[in-house]
């Protein structure tokens, strides 16, 4: 008994020892898996993020040459210098709508907007404030300035990028361009797992989870909460939740994140990249539960194995199973990598901007489609090429040493430079190229990416832009030119004949030897004489007159002086002059000499579209009227009218009803008024004739004394 008894016990004790054995094989088995589940998604994860850290950056990137190439445009210069913002507002808002970009816009020195690409919108940047904005204050002080908030006109997200506007080395104004950056958050939604980027403060402002954005994964001490609302980097919101993230590091790199999400609690891996050239920090997630399932799988895996001893009739139906599971992680884990390679390769093929990787010795390691299609030389002749590069222009050589130097050294400014490079074929490219350091997976400094962007198309535009608007100043010169000429003859005409008679009456006043009305005659020849020199420095006054800028205007005094000046020309054309003048007028604040201008002009163009007509018919009005907050000044003549044939293009350039018409004048017109906040319009009278009206703000409770 006492044997039987201690043979029970030894095979009970070997039981339990080989229980015993079993479950620990089975548990370390499961965490054998989990762990290199774990070090597997940290490895993809690690892959992952470098694919969208190359995306943000190929949209913060995309448009960084615009504020640099916007404030060397004369237009941008001539607004800060002599206030000529209507080209401006129209030279940047085409610019933005060919660039793609969400805005442009333009600062003076003090941080107000004069001219935006959006400045006919209900939203126009233009007459902003954005002195306290980080980017503002950077490129004022002669940096490029880059910045991540909420717009201050707008409310909505984006990135701002700015410049300098300089000229003979002083600081004029500030350049800036908006970049919408939700495309990316949009695309990250679609991903399996969260995604959030942080600022230099720990607030998550862009990722794929709503109820993460704008919480923050740290206490922001009174320095960082007082520089965020001083710079109102997030709008009006100056307090920001705590993110319940609860980290654990692990190896591999990466970390467990414990959070809730849309109120569950949720365990995730992480990994998180510091973009220093951003100052962000990225961070990607994977869901947890795949190292559960392979941790759950290998514990099976190893229950049946250890059944295996006890069950050998099941030993080929387990290793069956355990062959098809395992071939299946293989195709899962195969199809997942395949995919990632695939996103990351379509998202590298879709860049529009070229992208060139090279080593610390400058040897080409990469180069993306776009770059192919800049240079014309294909990936295999670019790849393993060290300075000179195939597309180096020969004409620049010594410049393109020097930037290479440079960027190899770590000396590329981050506004980036300006390349000419010669494509495979032959012609130019111009380009930009902005370079940044390239980090590898170990955090080590491995060689310098760079980003090329085509500027060609751009360049060309602004050549011919500039040739167009030289243009155009040679025709209004020569109008200038050829009114003033007229005007002088008119002039002058009237007191050179009176100077004719005088002297024959005098010659035959000497001749009778009657000095007494010779004298008299001589007096007159005198007095014509020093009318027509009054005539000459009148002229000249009107002529040689500068724009004195802003001022109140009487618009009653403008129309008596311009019909003051014409007088002459009124009476050589036989005309009537009617008025009609609201007494008093408000003031209006504008320029004098511009208003001038405008009046001289529509009563010139109501004289000569008039003269074909009898003298007792011609009849010009003037009157002026004051509506609520605007003054109206109407000219109406009883001439033919505009024909309908072009009445829709009456204020273009080069239109006109006169046969030897330049047809700049009322396009001009047009442009002084509206700069003055007025509009300029026509309409046909009933009677016969036309009436051009004047409407122009003014302050209804002013009134000149």
């Amino acid at each position: 008994m006492k044997l039987f008894f201690a043979i029970h016990n030894r095979r009970w004790l070997a039981a339990l020892l080989a229980t015993l054995l079993g479950a620990a094989l089975v548990a370390a088995a499961g965490l054998v898996a989990a762990q290199r589940e774990m070090a597997s998604q940290i490895d993809v994860l690690s892959r992952e993020i470098n694919v969208h850290a190359l995306a943000l950056r190929g949209a913060t990137a995309q448009y960084g040459y615009l504020p640099f190439t916007a404030s060397q445009h004369p237009k941008v210069l001539a607004a800060l210098q002599s206030g000529d913002t209507d080209s401006a507002n129209r030279y940047l808002e085409d610019i933005n709508r060919r660039a793609g970009s969400d805005a442009l816009y333009l600062m003076t020195t003090q941080g107000k907007t004069v001219a935006a690409s959006n400045w006919n919108t209900p939203q126009s940047f233009v007459g902003q404030d954005y002195s306290n904005r980080p980017y503002f204050l950077d490129a004022v002080a002669g940096h490029s300035g880059r910045f991540y908030g909420v717009g201050k006109t707008t409310g909505e997200p984006g990135y701002f990028v700015s410049s300098p506007v300089r000229k003979d080395g002083q600081t004029l104004g500030v350049v800036a361009v908006k970049v919408d950056l939700r495309r990316v958050q949009e695309t990250w939604r679609n991903a399996s797992s969260p995604i959030a980027l942080t600022d230099p403060h720990g607030i998550v402002f862009l990722g794929s989870v709503p109820e993460w954005m704008y919480t923050t994964s740290r206490t922001l001490d009174a320095d960082e909460s007082a520089w965020l609302r001083k710079h109102e980097v997030y709008g009006k919101q100056h307090s920001f939740a705590p993110l319940l993230w609860e980290r654990s590091a692990l190896d591999g790199g990466g970390y467990l994140l414990r959070t809730m999400l849309a109120g569950q609690e949720r365990r995730l891996i992480a990994v998180s990249e510091s973009l220093q050239d951003l100052g962000w920090t990225l961070t990607v997630t994977a869901d947890y539960a795949t190292v559960t399932r392979a941790r759950n799988r290998a514990w099976m895996l190893s229950a049946m194995a250890a059944g295996l001893l006890v069950l050998g009739t099941l030993l080929w139906q387990t290793r069956r199973r355990q062959f098809d599971e395992l071939e299946n992680v293989v195709r899962l884990r195969t199809q997942d990598l395949n995919q990632a390679h695939a996103f990351r390769k379509a998202m590298e093929d879709s860049l529009l901007v070229g992208m060139r990787a090279r080593d610390l010795e400058g040897r080409i390691i990469y180069v993306n489609p776009a770059l192919t299609e800049i240079t014309g030389y294909r990936a295999d002749e670019l790849l393993g090429k060290q300075p000179p590069y195939p597309y180096w222009h020969p004409e620049d050589m010594q410049r393109h040493w020097q930037d290479n130097e440079a960027a190899l050294a770590g000396r590329a400014a981050l506004t980036g430079f300006e390349s000419r490079v010669r494509h495979r074929d032959g012609h130019d490219v111009y380009t930009m190229v902005y370079t940044a350091p390239l980090i590898d997976a170990d955090g080590q400094h491995s060689g310098w990416m760079s980003s090329v962007v085509d500027i060609t198309a751009q360049r060309q535009a602004d050549a011919r832009q500039r040739e167009q608007d030289e243009k155009l100043r040679h025709v209004q010169r020569r109008a200038i030119m050829d009114e003033m000429a007229s005007t002088l003859a008119h002039e002058i005409n009237q007191p050179l004949l009176a100077i004719g008679t005088r002297a024959s009456t005098a010659r035959m006043l000497l001749e009778r030897g009657e000095v007494g009305q010779l004298r008299e005659q001589l007096e007159a020849i005198e007095q014509q004489k020093q009318r027509a020199a009054n005539i000459v420095q009148k002229i000249q006054d009107h002529v040689r007159k500068k724009t004195r800028g802003t001022e109140d205007c009487d618009l009653n005094a403008l129309v008596q002086s311009v019909l003051t000046f014409m007088a002459p020309e009124l009476r050589t054309r036989k005309t009537r002059v009617v008025t009609r003048l609201q007494e008093p007028l408000p003031a209006v604040h504008g320029d004098r000499v511009l208003l001038e201008q405008v009046l001289f002009n529509l009563v010139l163009n109501s004289l000569q579209a008039m003269q074909a007509q009898e003298a007792a018919t011609r009849v010009v009005e003037l009157e002026t009227v004051s509506e609520g907050s605007h003054l109206l000044v109407r000219i109406a003549d009883s001439g033919p009218g505009i024909p309908d044939a072009i009445a829709d293009q009456i204020f273009k350039r080069f239109v006109t009803t006169k046969e030897e018409g330049l047809g700049l004048g009322l396009s001009i017109c047009r442009t002084i008024i509206e700069s003055h906040g007025g509009r300029l319009t026509f309409s046909n009278r009933p009677q016969g004739g036309t009436t051009f009206t004047i409407q122009l703000p003014c302050e209804a409770t002013t009134h000149p004394t």
